[in-house]
């Protein structure tokens, strides 16, 4: 499938606003609700979801522009990276974290603004491309955050 400027950028914004939503109004204690994860991963928290996700969409805002992926995150595969992530954010406020993914929205909707149309039509894709932009986060928003929203407090 094709896509165009208009379409991805609807599914973004739309993606977006829901996960937003979500996290706006958060109080302090449920940034640090733990979600449901193996053993086997890195802890994550609400918070730790938001930065993942951000990480991301920051990610496809950088291949946009074609500029080079930073160093430290060069030949990492997706669990690496993902910690990597998780090291970052994790000692940093709730607060940041939430101007963090509304900064990226913002750079991220110019950069889509910005990009030449044979990024988005240039070739065939699947439906969900650019997944990171709103598959992704709808991914982490039901499955994780959402989740762990609903679960009682401790």
């Amino acid at each position: 499938m094709r896509h165009t400027r208009s379409e991805v950028i609807k599914r973004t914004i739309r993606e977006f606003e829901l996960l937003d939503d979500l996290v706006a109004g958060l109080a302090n204690q449920d940034w640090g609700r733990l979600l449901p994860r193996p053993e086997t991963k890195d802890p994550w928290t609400v918070k730790d979801a938001l930065a993942h996700i951000t990480h991301w969409k920051a990610d496809v805002a950088r291949s946009v522009r074609k500029q080079p992926r930073p160093i430290e995150e060069r030949g990492l595969n997706i669990n690496e990276g993902n910690h990597l992530v998780y090291i970052r954010w994790r000692d940093r406020s709730p607060r940041e974290v939430l101007a963090w993914h509304r900064q990226v929205q913002k750079d991220l909707l110019v950069a889509l603004q910005e990009a030449p149309e044979k990024w988005f039509s240039g070739k065939e894709r699947r439906p969900e491309w650019p997944f990171d932009l709103d598959g992704h986060s709808t991914y982490h928003r039901v499955k994780d955050i959402e989740q762990a929203l609903k679960s009682p407090r401790k």
